[in-house]
């Protein structure tokens, strides 16, 4: 007893450690994860201490919520450009993987012709636990984004159905009959998937609509309702239920009745916890003597797979679609095998591993496969894993798709004050992008040559409409402290906490005036005192955007020298590195010889040339275009 509260106690910490040294050290979690998972498989077999039973029941509910929480962040309105071509990669694309995967199994493997198109039809599901966190890692642009995760989420249901067909076809042994079998099997996982969900849906909508369910109980209402649905959906279609939980999902998050924008932060936070944990058992489960079974043989499958077979799907997939080659490049080499694919090629090889005694169909080579789905998976599934991930972020890179580290900034607000300063952000090469309601401040803003958006911060479509390439901050710096915080929390959860900024509240003389409690606010700009209404003085005084290079000839104390100690740091720019550093009242920027400053200040005497051997500086005048 005392060893199994332990063991799934150090499953949980483990995987949260994982994840934090993934963050930390900037490399794919999925990789940690499998890394520790196959260690802690050598202390301790979790079929022994879980049961084998309540092992894989647990996979198949955890799964069902992955899949419903991916399902809630697929928007329709992400893939109008794109639509024709996830269609066709769940479609043409899990076909194409289908045959050649099984001819590599057959050919390569020296696979049994039943056998090899059974790990065919397993290696055709990809899955979100793979491919979101790979997205999150390389954070390719938004079109490409959202093909990989459109096609990672329904690619999950779809080939773990068709995976489902074939493997009831072959142990039923009805070959000659297999395309009416298949054929009524499809339709009623299908059809019983799809029903239950949009069911669920409108279930779940009408009594949230009618505030029949308190604010309270509604993440654990919703999520009783996902494994509910799920579990009756199974019992009705034998593993249809992942075809009703991804549509409940994607119709929850595509209906306009009632927001569910809470719901998702508890959702996606269940899904980190739950992939950690995924990965962490499935991964023990591999032991070192199926390792051993693996050969050359096995390396030559895999990269048949990743070489011949996905760029072949692809190709097939997106023939005649507007995708152009970088995006195809980018789509050919990223199809990770997960959780789904090991789970459910463990699930099969138990029960084919039971019916091999009985059942009179099963030739002896079949026999001798069946105890090689499951290394042979897990390698796929590891190899893949591994591949992706070290060279993913890479491929991105060199293709012009991806920035893991943007370093442009969205300013919420586009009045004179925030226009001087993104324009000194703009002028050294860095993306900016002024969104603020007033219309007369954003033609301003584009007067400048500045992007300018008008929307309300806080609108449902905003964020969706909106191109953030390149930028990876936020700097909230209207007059309304209130707007300041409600987009530092909109941001913060694209962005992290850590990339939004807001400028400082004007200070209340008592706690009960205070506007917003200070939980709810992120990293102060520029100084303590420095809010908007200080900012706007200070230009109307005629203050300064100024640009200064230092050296070791002209310090920082000399900058100060020459502006009389009036200097507000607003950012510093490490020109070798290209990174941009917002200086905030808590951490104020370290000024260092090399660093291009940023700063406010009042005007002096132009003829006073700074001390000898220091850059010239850059001023930004205020624009003369009216608010």
């Amino acid at each position: 007893m005392e060893t199994r509260l332990y063991y799934l106690a150090a499953i949980l910490v483990v995987g949260m450690l994982a994840q934090w040294m993934a963050w930390r050290w900037r490399v794919p979690a999925i990789l940690l994860l499998l890394l520790f998972g196959f260690v802690a498989g050598h202390v301790y077999d979790p079929v022994q201490l879980i049961g084998e039973d309540l092992l894989f029941s647990f996979v198949s509910l955890a799964v069902a919520v992955i899949l419903f929480e991916g399902g809630l962040g697929l928007k329709f309105s992400e893939i109008v450009e794109v639509r024709q071509a996830v269609i066709r990669l769940v479609t043409i694309g899990v076909v194409v993987t289908w045959i050649l995967a099984a001819a590599a199994a057959w050919y390569l493997l020296g696979m049994s012709p039943p056998m090899a198109i059974l790990l065919g039809a397993i290696l055709t599901v990809s899955g979100p636990t793979v491919v979101l966190p790979l997205l999150l890692h390389v954070r390719p642009v938004a079109r490409v984004s959202a093909i990989a995760k459109w096609e990672g989420i329904v690619n999950d249901p779809v080939a773990a159905t068709l995976a489902v067909v074939t493997f009831q076809v072959i142990i039923t042994g009805a070959y000659g009959e297999a395309a009416t079998v298949s054929a009524y099997r499809l339709l009623l996982m299908a059809g019983a998937g799809t029903i239950l969900g949009l069911l669920a849906t409108v279930v779940v909508v009408q009594l949230l609509k009618n505030f029949l369910v308190p604010d309270y109980l509604q993440n654990a209402f919703l999520l009783s309702c996902v494994t509910g649905t799920f579990a009756l959906s199974n019992s009705i279609a034998h593993e249809s239920g992942l075809i009703a939980v991804t549509v409940f999902g994607i119709a929850l998050a595509n209906q306009k009745v009632v927001a569910v924008k809470h719901l998702v932060e508890f959702k996606e936070n269940l899904r980190i916890l739950l992939i950690s944990t995924l990965f962490l058992l499935l991964a023990s489960l591999c032991s070192m003597e199926q390792v051993r079974l693996l050969g050359w043989r096995e390396a030559a499958f895999l990269a048949f797979l990743l070489l011949i077979v996905r760029p072949l799907a692809v190709l097939c997939s997106t023939w005649g679609t507007p995708t152009n080659w970088r995006e195809f490049a980018f789509l050919a080499w990223l199809a990770p095998r997960g959780i789904v694919a090991a789970a459910v090629s463990s699930l099969f090889a138990l029960e084919l591993m039971e019916l091999s005694h009985t059942a009179d169909q099963f030739s002896p080579a079949m026999e001798a496969d069946i105890s090689r789905l499951v290394p042979i998976t897990f390698a796929v599934m590891a190899g893949t894993v591994i591949v992706y991930s070290f060279s993913s972020g890479w491929v991105a890179r060199r293709l012009g798709l991806s920035d893991p580290e943007p370093q442009g900034i969205v300013f919420v607000g586009a009045d004179n004050v925030v226009r001087e300063i993104a324009a000194a952000v703009r002028g050294e090469g860095f993306s900016v992008l002024l969104i603020d309601t007033n219309y007369r401040h954003i033609m301003a803003a584009r007067m400048m040559g500045l992007r300018g958006y008008c929307a309300s911060i806080l609108s449902e479509y905003a964020l969706e409409e909106t191109d953030l390439s390149g930028i990876g901050t936020m700097l909230a710096m209207t007059p309304s402290h209130e707007v300041n915080v409600l987009a530092t929390i909109e941001f913060g959860r694209l962005f992290g906490r850590r990339h939004v900024f807001q400028l400082p509240a004007i200070t209340s003389k008592t706690k009960r005036q205070e506007p917003v409690p200070s939980h709810l606010t992120a990293r102060p700009l520029f100084a303590a005192h420095a809010n908007h209404a200080w900012l706007a003085d200070r230009f109307t005084d005629g203050a300064l955007v100024k640009k200064t290079r230092l050296t070791e000839e002209f310090t920082w104390k000399d900058f100060l020298a020459h502006y009389g100690g009036n200097a507000l740091p607003l950012f510093s720019i490490d020109t070798t590195k290209k990174l941009l550093i917002v200086s905030t009242a808590a951490q104020p920027v370290e000024m260092k010889p090399s660093l291009t400053v940023i700063c406010l200040v009042n005007p002096v005497e132009e003829t006073e040339e700074p001390k000898r051997g220091g850059q010239q500086m850059a001023t930004a005048k205020p624009s003369e275009t009216p608010a």
